[in-house]
């Protein structure tokens, strides 16, 4: 009740505020209005005494007097062309359009040299060492200590790889399987695997009850030595190209060879103990 006491003196004073300046726009805009005696007497004379300043018919008078003292314009004889000269190019620079062109040149030609920098370092094989290069894993008599301190498996992760003792009663069998690279270390007493599983590239790890690496992923299982002996694995576990010089053994990890085919047992290493990937024996 005390809202409405306010609220409708309030609307009323707002209606008459829009009644009132409405009235003042209609009568602003129907109002013809009459020149006084004093403005047409200034416009019929020649000059305004306190002004100094021509106005109405006077003006245009001497506006038209103006024009038709001018006369003719004569038209300039011209002379013969002066000769070209070419500008100097240290004085006039390089203009925009220039700038931006050489501008927009060299962004291209920066951003092609980053990206194909960055392809020539992915690509070429690191000077220090590491995975894609050739790696110095040390004597091989000090490899086939380490591999017996860990119970026949041996891992490298600079390359990615396993190393584990190849049996010399098994090297004859291997001549007729393996290239010349993997026999150089084979003849020695090691072998270099990739670690990756020929299947679908999972992480192969060792098994140390049934000594051999077998794959959490889908179950595929090899010897020692990485010849496949179960699972879905098309083929044996990959293993590096590897040299021995002055009794070290050097691993080529930009060499990649493929593991051998299916059914090469040239250890004829079986399970030692329960299988980690399925328990079976």
């Amino acid at each position: 009740m005390n809202i409405l006491v306010i609220a409708i003196p309030v609307l009323v004073v707002l209606a008459l505020l829009v009644l009132v300046g409405a009235s003042r726009r209609s009568d602003a805009g129907a109002a013809t209005g009459q020149m006084s005696r004093l403005t047409r007497s200034r416009d019929r004379g020649p000059l305004d005494e306190d002004e100094g300043v021509l106005r109405g018919k006077a003006f245009e008078r001497v506006a038209v007097l103006e024009r038709q003292s001018v006369g003719e314009v004569v038209k300039a004889e011209g002379g013969p062309p002066a000769a070209w000269v070419a500008p100097d190019a240290d004085v006039i620079g390089v203009n925009r359009r220039q700038f931006l062109n050489r501008s927009i040149v060299g962004g291209f030609v920066f951003s092609l040299s980053g990206f194909g920098a960055a392809v020539i370092a992915f690509l070429w094989p690191p000077a220090g060492g590491g995975f894609g290069s050739k790696i110095r894993v040390g004597s091989v008599a000090d490899i086939k200590a380490e591999i017996q301190a860990a119970n026949g498996f041996l891992y490298k992760p600079e390359g990615r790889m396993w190393v584990t003792e190849y049996p010399a009663g098994a090297i004859d069998k291997a001549k007729d399987v393996y290239s010349p690279a993997e026999l150089a270390g084979m003849e020695a007493g090691v072998i270099a695997l990739y670690q990756k599983c020929p299947h679908l590239g999972c992480r192969v790890p060792e098994c140390l009850t049934s000594q051999w690496f077998e794959c959490p992923c889908h179950g595929s299982q090899y010897n020692r030595v990485g010849e496949k002996r179960g699972g879905p694995a098309p083929r044996g576990m990959d293993r590096f190209a590897m040299s021995i010089e002055g009794g070290a053994l050097i691993v080529d990890t930009g060499a990649i060879i493929q593991g051998p085919p299916i059914g090469v047992n040239t250890t004829g290493q079986e399970a030692e103990g329960p299988n980690c990937i399925g328990g079976t024996h």
